[in-house]
């Protein structure tokens, strides 16, 4: 088929991308479900055959992908990422840049072997303890630290999914695969420029921030006043037995919006006690009610609605006591099944039992209207509820909480979990079995030696980014097939003209940050490795290299909070968007000078 010669079939192909990337950018609907919706439409369309649609859900990519997330989620079991902490942190020392130094490069490494969204949480705890006890501002570690995670995923090819996937994509062309640690000195180098960019220059590009007040990891409302308002202290109190003879019932939502005082837990006349209270609950005659609130504000409820203040925690004593119950704050996962709804709409007080006391989104804090407040990822939430709750909303994943919740895990496993991940790395690298394979084999590893349940393994796996993945693939399938990349290709080359190879790598970076910061990095990936190995092998430069810096810079995404990473973390740091605009800018233009420069120094372009 020749190149200049549109058809009809590359028509349907490109009608497809534009739709694709259209329902990305808008999130009309999830980006998996956009992913099925192309796995299902191509084959209708005769672009792809039934068994092509169908080949990602068996691809080297997709299967590597699921055995690193298990593997990730046996390392976290076990402790054994936990147990770096130290460490490094004795290794760092009083040093503000030294901790960045440590930790950012600790957790660049850990990214290189897992998801760097499970790395990035798995120091979100460590970072708040070492930002309280050395009086550093949590803004002034968290996005270095997490600009890190992203940075060590281009360090081996099982980093990030993108990399993962750069092989199977190249397979069509016959083109040699890349080995595990052949991006490894590009990986160092962009780990190595990002610390360097914030020891030098992150102060004038970090927000200044407050530090954490330096306490034990017994949350307590005094210990989070610097991320929130002072909210108060708890009370108890006792309702009259005429409460609702003279007026209009009472929700618990009413007495938060009005007073800003939250009802935390009520007993009933028959000493039934209900320890979370969801916002269309009624106070009733002759009950005891819990409320966490300032002092002014509880005094002035109790004034105008004829309610007693008890002197001090009477029937809720025990329940109150820091060993039963506490206040913690938790960040919306960037996975969650709570994104987009309300905590009204997910009937979050029946679901989950306990009770949110305020949200805090980019550079703002709620007291009220949190009922009908829309979560999205890295919204952070002051919770109030027992340390029993706790632990079964932390296995939810729906959250991940900024300080450690005691919780069940294997330290006696930890030597078997690390023993799998390198047998998995000796098979790679010395016996050379396919990436799919060898990653599996350390997964089931884990499973079999009981690091971790295979229920427990099912459900480590981000199935979302499972579809998202397989579904793409038939379209970059299409693309191939059809010789609509090749003629993209080739349109583009004609309208730019002859450039170095230099040049048109450096085009090709840009072209893929730009995509990744609009769709996803898979999706960005898919669509873009045939296009730049049909302009590569037309203007005679290498294609390997094209679809590398495809792989690679598809990681380059700092300028929004869109990266998953940076959605984590934006909640907990207090930033907003403009401090990613400012700080992400600068690093997405260091990131493709020194991808380029190293891709020449080694590769030679």
């Amino acid at each position: 088929m020749e190149a200049n010669v549109l058809t009809t079939e590359m028509i349907l192909v490109m009608i497809m991308i534009g739709i694709a990337v259209f329902l990305f950018i808008v999130e009309w609907i999830r980006v998996d479900m956009v992913a099925i919706l192309m796995t299902i439409t191509l084959p209708l369309l005769h672009l792809v055959t039934p068994k092509e649609a169908f080949s990602g859900f068996s691809s080297n990519a997709v299967i590597s992908i699921i055995a690193v997330i298990i593997i990730g989620a046996g390392l976290d079991k076990t402790g054994l990422i936990n147990r770096l902490v130290k460490p490094v942190m004795k290794v760092a020392g009083n040093s503000s840049s030294r901790i960045v130094i440590a930790m950012g490069a600790t957790v660049a490494v850990i990214s290189s072997f897992m998801q760097n969204i499970g790395a990035a949480a798995l120091f979100l705890p460590a970072i708040r303890r070492v930002s309280k006890s050395m009086n550093i501002p949590l803004s002034q570690m968290l996005m270095p630290i997490g600009f890190c995670a992203i940075l060590g995923g281009t360090i081996t090819l099982v980093g990030c999914s993108p990399l993962i996937l750069l092989n199977d994509l190249l397979a069509p062309f016959n083109l040699e695969p890349f080995g595990l640690f052949d991006v490894t000195p590009v990986g160092l180098s962009l780990v190595a420029t990002g610390i360097g960019f914030f020891i030098l220059f992150g102060r004038f590009v970090l927000p200044k921030g407050n530090a954490e007040e330096s306490g034990s990891s017994d949350e307590s409302i005094q210990e989070l006043s610097s991320s929130y308002e002072y909210i108060g202290d708890p009370f108890e109190l006792k309702v009259p037995g005429d409460f609702t003879d003279f007026m209009d019932p009472l929700t618990v939502k009413d007495i938060r919006e009005k007073y800003l005082v939250n009802v935390v837990a009520i007993a009933g006349r028959d000493g039934f006690k209900l320890l979370s209270a969801a916002p269309d609950m009624e106070i009733r005659s002759d009950v005891d009610i819990v409320v966490y609130g300032r002092q002014e504000n509880v005094e002035k409820m109790a004034k105008e609605l004829g309610i007693q203040i008890k002197d001090s925690l009477d029937l809720f004593r025990h329940d109150m006591s820091a060993a039963i119950s506490g206040t913690i704050e938790a960040v919306v996962a960037p996975r969650s099944g709570l994104i987009g709804k309300t905590l009204r709409k997910a009937h979050f007080w029946e679901q989950f039992q306990v009770n949110p006391l305020a949200i805090y989104r980019s550079d703002k804090a709620f007291y009220s209207g949190l009922s009908d407040f829309e979560l999205r990822s890295g919204d952070s939430i002051l919770l109030h509820g027992t340390w029993e709750r706790f632990n079964i909303l932390q296995e939810m994943h729906n959250f991940i909480f900024t300080t450690p919740v005691s919780e069940v895990l294997k330290p006696q496993k930890a030597l078997i979990a690390g023993f799998w991940l390198a047998t998995a790395l000796v098979m790679i690298i010395i016996f050379k079995i396919q990436l799919s394979v060898a990653l599996m084999t350390g997964a089931f590893g884990m499973i079999v030696c009981q690091v971790l349940s295979i229920d427990e393994a099912y459900k480590a796996v981000d199935w979302r980014t499972i579809f998202l993945l397989a579904g793409l693939i038939p379209l970059g399938i299409a693309t191939e097939k059809t010789g609509t990349a090749a003629w993209i290709a080739h349109t583009i080359l004609n309208l730019i003209g002859d450039v170095s190879p230099v040049i048109l790598m450096t085009a090709i970076a840009v072209l893929s940050t730009f995509f990744t910061l609009v769709i996803s990095n898979v999706g960005a990936t898919v669509l873009l490795v045939p296009l730049v190995v049909n302009m590569a092998l037309a203007a005679g430069a290498d294609p390997r290299m094209a679809a590398l810096v495809v792989g690679l810079a598809t990681s380059n995404s700092f300028m929004l909070p869109t990266h998953q990473v940076n959605a984590l973390y934006m909640g907990p740091g207090r930033y907003k968007s403009v401090d990613f605009i400012k700080a992400g800018g600068i690093m997405t233009v260091l990131f493709i000078v020194v991808l380029i420069g190293m891709l020449y120094l080694f590769y030679g372009l």
